[in-house]
């Protein structure tokens, strides 16, 4: 199992930066950050952009991989996306994962002044706007016509630094989602059962949890893919448990082994934020991120 965490673009870089930098050395797997214009109860706060925090990210660090966890179509164009994903892999030196996912109905469905997309015409221009960007990533001139998203000689050269492109982390729970995931993803992605949330118990989420690798499964069993090629990465923090896995390292542990045994792969834990739902102790933190995969065995 692999241990990674998300850093919120809520600090100046000069402040910011010490944090990415520490999560290298606390050795985690991945440091994503969110890719949002502005996000919940952090709206009226400090927040930045994620491409350009991702881009100082890559020449403070060298070896943690970087991403974005995730980005959706609310607001971004394939085609200026593949651009700066081209960018960005070089950069890093072939550090990136895109997480990417179908978008919702926040401050981002809104922002650019148009009407929030229903749930099917989110789903619509997911697929279009993921399959698009596959080609962009891997050809090196594309031209497209689709319902929401077209390309015309859009050319990205050299390409990525990954072959045949950076991998794609794909968020997903419904059927059409997974069916993305299983054709397009090096990675799916979760946050568990939203419904669960508040009243659920973490038994409860554990079976939520289950159901869902069980459909992503039957979703790379119909296009000929075997499931076990596909990370199963746990976005934590959404689900019944809320921050208690981060209450000590034999919470965590406890938590990341019921999951493991699920087939997850990778968890990730947000980077502690006082005073907001993403409040933790530091040294615990640390912690956990130094000595529990060891506890795992």
């Amino acid at each position: 199992m692999r241990l990674s965490t998300v850093i919120l673009p809520i600090h100046r870089w000069s402040e910011g930066q010490k944090n990415w930098r520490r999560a290298e050395e606390l050795g985690f797997h991945a440091a994503y950050t969110y890719d949002h214009l502005s996000w919940r109860t952090f709206r009226d706060s400090t927040w930045f952009g994620a491409m350009p925090t991702l881009t100082a990210a890559a020449t403070a660090t060298e070896r943690i991989r970087l991403g974005t966890l995730v980005t959706s179509p609310n607001f971004r164009h394939p085609v200026t996306l593949a651009k700066e994903l081209m960018s960005l892999d070089d950069i890093s030196d072939g550090r990136i994962t895109l997480g990417i996912g179908a978008g919702g109905s926040g401050f981002d469905a809104t922002a650019l002044g148009q009407e929030p997309w229903s749930p099917k015409e989110r789903a619509d221009r997911f697929g279009e706007f993921v399959a698009l960007l596959d080609r962009l990533l891997i050809e090196e001139a594309v031209t497209e016509r689709g319902t929401y998203y077209a390309a015309d000689e859009a050319r990205n050269i050299p390409g990525c630094v990954q072959r045949p492109r950076l991998p794609f982390a794909v968020a997903a729970t419904g059927p059409r989602g997974l069916k993305l995931a299983a054709r397009y993803g090096q990675a799916w992605v979760t946050t568990g059962d939203p419904k669960l949330f508040d009243e659920g118990t973490p038994e409860q989420s554990v079976a939520a949890l289950a159901s869902q690798i069980e459909k992503l499964g039957k979703a790379c069993a119909e296009t000929g893919r075997d499931v076990t090629g596909l990370d199963k990465v746990l976005l934590t923090g959404f689900t019944p448990d809320r921050s208690r896995p981060l209450e000590s390292v034999d919470a965590f542990v406890d938590f990341a082994g019921r999951h493991r045994e699920l087939g997850f792969t990778e968890i990730v834990i947000h980077w502690p934020i006082p005073d907001s739902d993403f409040a933790a102790d530091q040294a615990v933190f640390e912690r956990i991120a130094t000595e529990s995969l060891a506890q795992l065995g």
